[in-house]
């Protein structure tokens, strides 16, 4: 049997911790890795002591057919980059990367061509974060390199979406 790759393993991860997410649309997991430790896991729920979408059957984005990857200010729940960011010291996340899985709720299919929303992006990029691997199919990811979002600001040219 061939040992798998240390991308997909933590990769695999992201998948698992996904699946304690909350949110009716889509289920995210995140894990932040540096030197081959696992510093970090988040994934997407209410705020502590908040009820979650799934706890009211609800979804307000889901309600008002907000397209993916617009109007975040209106969602419950914390992103899992955000709640991966949240749980770690910054002076461990410098230089880390961070593995990114993402389902479909209604189908369990990996959504397809994911990305982090604009805010999680300026907190990846805060947090001193290199690297975001994000999972497209189940052995296939992108690698995208941190710098590049500065580099490529979408908020100075108002781009909507991922």
């Amino acid at each position: 049997m061939a040992r798998q790759d240390k991308i997909n393993y933590y990769l695999d991860l992201a998948d698992i911790v996904s699946k304690r997410g909350t949110c009716l649309r889509r289920r995210y997991g995140a894990v932040i890795v540096k030197n081959d430790e696992v510093i970090s896991t988040g994934y997407v729920g209410a705020p502590r002591g908040r009820k979650n979408c799934c706890d009211l059957g609800t979804c307000i984005r889901q309600e008002m057919n907000i397209p993916r990857g617009e109007r975040y200010e209106l969602c419950r729940s914390v992103h899992a980059e955000a709640n991966a960011i949240i749980s770690a010291s910054r002076d461990k996340m410098l230089g880390a990367d961070l593995y990114l899985s993402g389902r479909e709720v209604s189908t369990g299919e990996y959504i397809k061509n994911s990305n982090s929303c604009s805010m999680c992006k300026r907190m990846i990029i805060n947090a001193g974060i290199e690297k975001v691997y994000v999972r497209d199919t189940a052995t296939e990811y992108r690698e995208i390199n941190v710098k590049d979002w500065v580099e490529h600001d979408e908020s100075l040219t108002g781009v909507k979406g991922y």
